[in-house]
């Protein structure tokens, strides 16, 4: 099961909004097949690790899954199916899956097969991996990482902003380059309006290889001006706003409710099919996510060597300074909301 695991990492920023599944087949106690979901879309785990082994061979073997099988039609057959019909006679799960589609029923179709079933390996390891699978179909919205970075005096940003926008930059380059990262590795990317007014950030992966989130944009009564960055074609952009819903080219409009923006917004991501979001807005935006305590996890970079004495003040949120990773010259520290 731990190879599973390693192999369903191999997904993270491909599958979404699908689970990352890794699977593994073995025989007379050596590792025959494995394989994983690659792509949204394309082939499950079982399916690639399935097709490397003779039927022969299967019929003797346990197949390992991170997550119970499918059982339902989506862009690919049943998983569940296939395994009945390659004569499989074990099967070892890590997590149930929570999906309503499936939920129970994958493991119901293999048992009833005469499949012997065995679940719960390394079920919080697998839970941990799919966190924002979980998230999204069991709360109805989704994972909210929140991300930010800040002096050593408590500052997010210079105010007013200084000429040279460099002056302003907290972190490194190494920091900047795991924040794009980041960003291929989930499917969002929010920020509000003074954000994107003042700051006019690209939201790209351009420092590392991997594809652009979706960029939500918050502007209540579309005054951006469309020459923005936000705007250009890079990647897909959607502007919640109090003023319509249309879709113009890559340029999406939706239209909320501000007197509840945050539920509003979330509601919208699930319709959407979006699982994951980075909140990269100021202090006032993250705030917001905050106070509704409506976020899983908080990266926090920390410039231990610079401080503006004056500013914009970070967003409030408590965290043990004690437990940090070193990132270049700066310290990430790593909330989770439990």
């Amino acid at each position: 099961m731990q190879r599973c695991l390693e192999l369903a990492a191999k997904g993270l920023g491909n599958v979404a909004p699908n689970p990352m599944v890794g699977c593994v087949i073995v025989c007379d106690g050596d590792i025959v097949a494995d394989g994983y979901h690659e792509q949204y879309g394309s082939g499950h785990a079982e399916p690639n690790a399935i097709k490397q082994v003779s039927d022969a061979i299967l019929k003797k073997s346990t197949l390992y899954v991170t997550l119970e099988p499918c059982s339902h039609h989506g862009k690919t057959p049943p998983c569940a199916d296939l395994i009945i019909s390659k004569g499989i006679k074990k099967v070892v799960i890590g997590n149930l899956d929570s999906n309503p589609l499936v939920s129970g029923r994958g493991i119901q179709k293999l048992r009833e097969a005469g499949i012997e079933v065995e679940h719960g390996i390394l079920d919080k390891e697998c839970r941990a991996l799919n966190k924002r699978f979980f998230t999204f179909h069991e709360k109805k919205r989704p994972y909210i990482i929140l991300k930010w970075a800040q002096t050593q005096d408590g500052f997010i940003s210079r105010n007013p902003l200084p000429e040279n926008k460099e002056d302003n930059w907290i972190t490194g380059k190494e920091s900047k380059a795991l924040v794009h990262q980041w960003r291929g590795e989930e499917q969002a990317i929010l920020i509000g309006y003074n954000t994107a007014l003042v700051d006019n950030p690209l939201l790209t992966t351009r420092l590392v290889e991997g594809k652009n989130p979706v960029r939500l944009i918050i502007d209540k009564n579309l005054d951006l001006p469309h020459n923005l960055n936000v705007f250009n074609n890079d990647a897909k952009t959607i502007v919640f706003n109090s003023m319509k819903g249309s879709e113009h080219d890559n340029i999406r409009y939706v239209r909320i409710d501000f007197q509840n923006m945050i539920q509003e917004i979330l509601n919208e991501c699930y319709v959407l099919n979006i699982s994951s979001v980075i909140i990269e807005g100021g202090t006032k935006t993250i705030n917001e996510f905050i106070q509704k305590n409506t976020w899983d996890e908080a990266r926090i970079f920390v410039n231990p060597h610079k401080t503006f004495e004056h500013g914009i003040a970070v967003p409030v949120i408590s965290f043990n300074q004690s437990a940090s990773t070193q990132i270049g010259d700066d310290l990430l520290y790593t909330i989770t909301n439990l």
